[in-house]
C-alpha cells in the first residue's frame, strides 16, 4: 500500500489528463477561431464570387481557408483579408475571439453598420484596414485601446463627428488615413503629442475647419507625407510645419487658407509634390523657395492671389513636370529659364495678367492634355516652335496664331482639331511658318488657298547659306536647342528630329476631311521639301504646277479621290525621293525618265486606270501617247485642245520628212548609223514639242 502523501505516477499522469482537459476548455484555440470566423461568414449577406461559401467549411482546416493566414508557432489565426471580394455584410462581435489576430483587412468591400466594441479584445493588432466600406456614425472611442496599432485606414466611410481624443493612445501608429468622410471639427492637438513616428497623415476630403494647430508640426519629426486639402481650413500655413524635413507629400488644396506663401517652404528639401491650389494665399511667390527644392516634380498654385512675376529660379527644380498657376495675378513675360526644365510635361499660365512672354519653344507633345490651346499664347511674341501633337484638345483651327511673327515649326497633329482651316482677322498670317503639321485630325473644308499663300518664308525660299544652321539660341547660361523629339512623318516614316535644320520645310495635311481640288497655289512654294495631303477626300486632278516644286523629295497624295492623268511636269522634280499616289481614280499612262523610272508599284497600286511600267499593264497606242506640257497653264479647255492636237500634227510632220530622208540615205550610202543618232535626237526634240 502507498505512503499517506505520496502520489503514483498513474495517478499523477490522470490528474494531469484532468487539468489539460479543463485547461483546454476554458482557453481559447484554434476552434474558437473557426467558430468567430464562422459567425463572421453567417454575417455575410452578399458573396457574389462564392469565395467564403465553398471555401469557408468545418470539413478544411481554417488556417487553409481564404483570406485567413495563421501563426507557425501557436497555430491560431494572426491575419484576416478579405479585401477586394464585393461582400457585403455586418461585422459580428464574436470577430474579438480572434486573440492573436495582427492584421485585419476588410478594405474595398460593402460592409456597414456599427462597428462592435468587442473589437477591442484584438490587443495585438498592428494593422487595421476598414477602407472604402460603407461604415456610418461616430468613429468609436475605443479605437484608442488599440495601443500596438501601426496602421490604422477609415478611408471612404460613412463616418460623423469628430476625431476621437483617444486616438492620443495610439504612441506606434506611422499611418493613419481618414481621407473622404465627414468628419468634423478642429484637429486636436492634443492627440499628435504622442505621434512621434507618424509617417503618413491623410484626412482629405472631410469637413474639418479652424486653424491649423500650430504646436503639432514639430513633434512630426518623420512625417513624410501630409494630406489636409478639401477640408476648410483657414488662417495662416504655420512656419513651424516646415520643421518636418522628411515631408516628400504636402497636400492643402480646397481650404480656405490665406496670408502669403511663407518662405520656410524652402526648408523641405526631400518635397516632391506640393498642391497649394483653390485657396486665398496672396502676394509674390519668393524666389528663395526654389533654391534648395531640387526634388520637386509637382507644383499647382491654380486659382490664388499669387502676385508679381514668375521667379526665374524655378529653373533649378531639375526634376519639375508639371507646373501650373492658372488663374492668379501674375504679371510680366514668363522666364527663358524655364526652358532649362527638360522634364516639364505640363505648363499652365492661364488667367494671369501676363502681358508679354520670351518663350521661344513650347512643346507639351505626348501627354493627356484636354479643352482647348490657349490664346494667350499670343503673347508669346518671340515663339519659334509650337508642338501639341499626340494629345486631346478639342478645338477649331487656331487662326490667332498667324499674329506670332516669329513663328517657324507648328504641330498640331493627332488631336481633335475640326472644322475649317482659314484665315481671320490677324496681321501676320504664318509669314514665317516653314513646317505645318496638322495631320490625324478632323479638320473639313477646302485647302486653304490664302493660307499657302502668306508660307512666304517657303515661297521665296531661304538665302543660301555657307553651313547648315539649326534652331538654336544663345542666352546667358548657353546654347538652347528648340527641339526635343518633335516628331514628322517624312518620305513614308515617322521621323524624329532631335535638333532641326533652319532649311527643312515641310506641309502635312494628311488624315483630315479636306475636299474639292488642290489649289494650284502650292506649287509657288518653291522651297518645300515634303508634302503629304494624303487620306482625304481631295478631287479634281493633280495641279502641273507641282511640277514647279523643284526641291522636293516626298510628295505623297494617296487615299484621295485625285482623276485625270498624271502630269509629265512631274518628271521636273529630280530631288524626288518618294512619290505615293496610291488609291485614288486617276488613269493614263505613268510618265517617264528621270526619279519616276524609280519608283515601284506601290507608287501607284489602287488606280485602275494606269497603264505602263512598272506596271504589269501595258498602254495602248492611244493611252500611250504622251501628255504633252499644256503651253498656257491659264488657258480653258479649248485652248488645251488645239495645243494637244498642235503637237499631234507637228509628231506626224516631223515623222514623215525624217522617213523620206532616212529612206534615201540607206540607199545611197549604205551606212546610216551616224544619221541614225542624229535622227533620234531630232525625234526627242519633235517629241518635246
Amino acid at each position: 500500500m502507498a505512503k499517506p502523501g505520496f502520489f503514483s505516477p498513474l495517478l499523477l499522469l490522470l490528474l494531469f489528463a484532468i487539468f489539460r482537459a479543463t485547461l483546454s476548455t476554458n482557453s481559447p484555440d484554434i476552434v474558437t477561431d473557426q467558430t468567430a470566423l464562422l459567425a463572421l461568414k453567417s454575417h455575410i449577406s452578399h458573396d457574389p464570387h462564392n469565395l467564403l461559401a465553398t471555401n469557408w467549411s468545418s470539413s478544411a482546416s481554417v488556417c487553409n481557408w481564404i483570406g485567413v493566414t495563421c501563426g507557425s508557432r501557436h497555430h491560431r489565426v494572426t491575419a484576416l483579408n478579405l479585401s477586394s471580394m464585393d461582400l457585403t455584410g455586418t461585422i459580428p462581435s464574436q470577430l474579438g475571439d480572434l486573440s492573436f489576430l495582427a492584421s485585419l483587412d476588410i478594405r474595398h468591400n460593402s460592409f456597414h453598420g456599427s462597428l462592435p466594441a468587442e473589437l477591442t479584445s484584438l490587443h495585438r493588432l498592428k494593422y487595421l484596414n476598414f477602407g472604402y466600406n460603407n461604415f456610418s456614425g461616430e468613429i468609436p472611442s475605443w479605437f484608442g485601446y488599440f495601443t500596438t496599432l501601426q496602421s490604422l485606414y477609415l478611408y471612404d466611410n460613412n463616418f460623423t463627428g469628430v476625431i476621437p481624443s483617444t486616438f492620443g493612445n495610439l504612441s506606434k501608429l506611422e499611418t493613419l488615413s481618414m481621407h473622404n468622410n465627414n468628419l468634423q471639427g478642429h484637429l486636436p492637438s492634443a492627440i499628435f503629442d504622442n505621434f512621434s513616428r507618424l509617417q503618413k497623415l491623410n484626412l482629405r476630403g472631410n469637413q474639418i475647419s479652424g486653424h491649423l494647430p500650430s504646436g503639432i508640426f514639430g513633434k512630426l519629426s518623420k512625417l513624410q507625407e501630409l494630406d489636409l486639402s478639401e477640408n476648410q481650413i483657414s488662417g495662416r500655413i504655420p512656419n513651424n510645419l516646415f520643421n518636418c524635413k522628411e515631408l516628400k507629400f504636402l497636400s492643402l488644396y480646397n481650404n480656405l487658407l490665406e496670408g502669403s506663401i511663407p518662405i520656410e517652404i524652402g526648408n523641405l528639401t526631400k518635397l516632391q509634390i506640393l498642391f497649394l491650389h483653390q485657396n486665398n494665399l496672396k502676394g509674390h511667390l519668393p524666389s528663395e523657395i526654389f533654391d534648395n527644392l531640387s526634388k520637386l516634380q509637382v507644383l499647382n498654385l491654380v486659382e490664388n492671389h499669387i502676385s508679381g512675376t514668375i521667379p526665374s529660379s524655378i529653373f533649378k527644380c531639375k526634376e519639375l513636370w508639371y507646373l501650373s498657376f492658372f488663374e492668379n495675378s501674375l504679371e510680366g513675360s514668363i522666364p527663358i529659364e524655364i526652358g532649362n526644365l527638360r522634364m516639364l510635361e505640363y505648363l499652365v499660365l492661364g488667367y494671369n495678367n501676363l502681358n508679354g512672354c520670351t518663350l521661344q519653344t513650347f512643346q507639351i507633345s505626348n501627354n493627356q492634355v484636354e479643352g482647348s490651346l490657349p490664346q494667350s499664347l499670343v503673347n508669346c511674341k518671340d515663339l519659334k516652335l509650337l508642338d501639341v501633337g499626340n494629345n486631346y484638345l478639342n478645338d477649331t483651327f487656331p487662326a490667332w496664331l498667324g499674329n506670332l511673327e516669329q513663328l517657324q515649326v507648328l504641330t498640331l497633329r493627332w488631336n481633335r482639331f475640326h472644322g475649317q482651316v482659314g484665315s481671320s482677322e490677324v496681321t501676320v498670317l504664318f509669314t514665317r511658318l516653314r513646317a505645318v503639321d496638322i495631320s490625324h485630325n478632323n479638320f473639313s473644308g477646302y485647302l486653304p488657298v490664302n493660307f499657302f499663300k502668306n508660307l512666304h518664308a517657303i515661297r521665296e525660299g531661304y538665302e543660301k547659306k555657307d553651313k547648315p544652321e539649326y534652331m538654336t539660341d544663345i542666352f546667358a547660361n548657353g546654347t538652347l536647342n528648340y527641339v526635343f523629339g518633335l516628331s514628322f512623318t517624312t518620305k513614308g516614316l515617322e521621323t524624329e528630329f532631335e535638333k532641326l535644320l533652319t532649311i527643312w520645310t515641310a506641309i502635312d495635311f494628311s488624315n483630315n476631311q479636306f475636299n474639292g481640288e488642290i489649289p494650284k497655289t502650292l506649287g509657288d512654294l518653291h522651297s518645300l521639301l515634303v508634302l503629304n495631303l494624303s487620306h482625304n477626300c481631295l478631287t479634281g486632278p493633280i495641279p502641273l504646277s507641282l511640277g514647279d516644286l523643284s526641291e522636293l523629295e516626298s510628295l505623297d497624295l494617296s487615299s484621295n479621290q485625285l482623276q485625270g492623268r498624271i502630269p509629265t511636269e512631274l518628271t521636273n522634280l529630280g530631288f524626288l525621293e518618294v512619290l505615293n499616289l496610291s488609291h485614288n481614280d486617276l488613269k493614263g499612262p505613268i510618265p517617264k525618265g528621270k526619279q519616276f523610272d524609280t519608283f515601284t508599284n506601290d507608287s501607284y497600286i489602287g488606280n485602275l486606270g494606269l497603264c505602263g511600267l512598272p506596271l504589269s499593264k501595258s498602254c495602248g497606242n492611244d493611252e500611250g501617247t504622251r501628255t504633252p506640257a499644256r503651253l498656257d497653264r491659264d488657258g480653258d479647255d479649248d485652248d488645251d485642245g488645239i495645243n494637244w492636237k498642235f503637237s499631234i500634227l507637228m509628231g506626224y510632220g516631223c515623222g514623215l520628212v525624217l522617213g523620206l530622208s532616212t529612206g534615201y540615205i540607206v540607199f545611197t550610202t549604205g551606212k546610216p548609223w551616224w544619221f541614225i543618232r542624229i535622227y533620234e535626237r531630232v525625234r526627242q526634240r519633235c517629241a518635246k514639242r
